[in-house]
């Protein structure tokens, strides 16, 4: 199971003091984030993607790419990559960049994005965006999977013998989740393709939640990638720690009420009862996470939100360093040691590229492919005659 942390890179004052980080200074502080996410044994580090105030990650391949160059073994993610708003041709140049720059360290989240200015800015509107995402995610697999592309769509100018490059490392693609916490319909993408589905659950009742993988296993077992129990389920989470269970929910509290997505809200009370929002003692952490496997069945990966809400650096970094050290090595062990035998592991790069070999067989021990001749629009074999 991958254990990691996320970014949605907000600006937001720090209620207590009244600072507001620059945008230079929320850049370095989400790397600073990352490199110390793999030095306490994290598995994954993921940013989202953003094109309005006041959020600063509307290039997270620039980000990630700045970021992996300074790491070594941590998986570098999307929290959501805007299927919707993106050109798919570009998201299969940049990850398959950015995959070969970071010897395979890279996966996707695909999401449709729920702020509605930004569609118009990309020329697109909200309201045919599960429409744009089924159609662009078809394309995108297309462009990795297929050396010379011919297609046509509702969305995006035609392609005709179109070879999109880098081509994937190793002639494997990034892995996909594709996330959403109230559309069906991209839990059902999810499982047609045999892909992930992430949960970011965050604002969500566990019965929600329930509904909502439930829904993804049983279609990804009705289109023959195997059980239900064999789908790639991945969860969000928020935790607040101190070693005193009170100094957390005293220290946390204000930044909790004064929260732009929450605060004026819920209780946090109530809140903490009804979402993953865990505030208390690393032990306290730990027996919560220990019970999301009971209302979702065995998965593959959990993400944590840890620098929201105006938190200071220093308090971020120590959130992160208590998650690492003292309740990730806990939730590894236990939920490994009740994870049946068929529930596959977190999907890698590595575990990919070997599953392909096997499948392509051994007579075939080099990736290959042939691309199109952008002036002539010939194939080389088809030159030839």
């Amino acid at each position: 199971m991958q254990f990691g942390i996320f970014t949605i890179a907000d600006i937001t004052p720090d209620p207590m003091t009244g600072k507001v980080p620059t945008e230079n200074e929320r850049l370095k502080n989400m790397v600073e984030m990352g490199r110390l996410a793999e030095q306490v044994g994290l598995d994954v580090f993921a940013i989202g993607e953003h094109h309005n105030p006041p959020f600063v990650t509307s290039s997270p391949t620039t980000t990630l790419a700045y970021l992996g160059a300074q790491t070594e073994k941590i998986i570098l993610s999307t929290a959501t990559t805007l299927i919707t708003t993106n050109d798919p041709v570009k998201i299969a140049e940049d990850y398959a960049m950015l995959q070969h720059l970071t010897g395979g360290r890279v996966d996707l989240v695909m999401g449709r994005g729920n702020t509605g200015p930004v569609y118009p800015w990309f020329g697109q509107d909200i309201r045919k965006g599960i429409e744009i995402a089924i159609e662009n995610y078809d394309l995108l697999r297309r462009l990795w999977t297929e050396d010379v592309v011919n297609w046509e769509g509702q969305f995006r100018t035609p392609l005709q013998q179109f070879t999109s490059t880098p081509r994937p490392l190793d002639g494997v693609a990034p892995f996909v989740w594709h996330g959403s916490i109230r559309s069906p319909q991209i839990a059902e993408q999810a499982a047609y393709y045999g892909d992930g589905f992430l949960h970011n659950n965050i604002f969500w009742p566990m019965s929600h939640t329930e509904q909502m993988v439930q829904l993804y296993r049983e279609r990804y077992e009705h289109y023959g990638h195997g059980t239900a129990r064999q789908a790639y389920v991945g969860l969000g989470g928020q935790a607040f720690m101190r070693k005193n269970s009170q100094d957390a929910w005293n220290e946390f509290r204000p930044y909790f009420d004064n929260a732009p997505v929450y605060g004026g809200g819920p209780s946090m009370e109530d809140f903490t009862a009804q979402t993953p929002l865990t505030v208390g003692s690393p032990e306290q952490v730990i027996e919560r996470y220990l019970t999301m496997a009971d209302h979702v069945g065995d998965y593959q990966r959990q993400m944590f939100l840890m620098d929201h809400a105006g938190l200071p650096q220093k308090t971020v970094l120590e959130q992160i360093e208590l998650l690492g050290t003292e309740v990730v090595p806990v939730l590894r062990r236990e939920l490994e040691a009740r994870k049946p035998t068929d529930v596959p592991e977190a999907p890698t790069h590595a575990a990919r590229v070997a599953a392909a070999e096997a499948e392509r067989g051994a007579f075939d021990d080099s990736y290959k492919f042939e691309t199109g001749d952008n002036w002539t629009g010939l194939r080389a074999e088809d030159a030839r005659r």
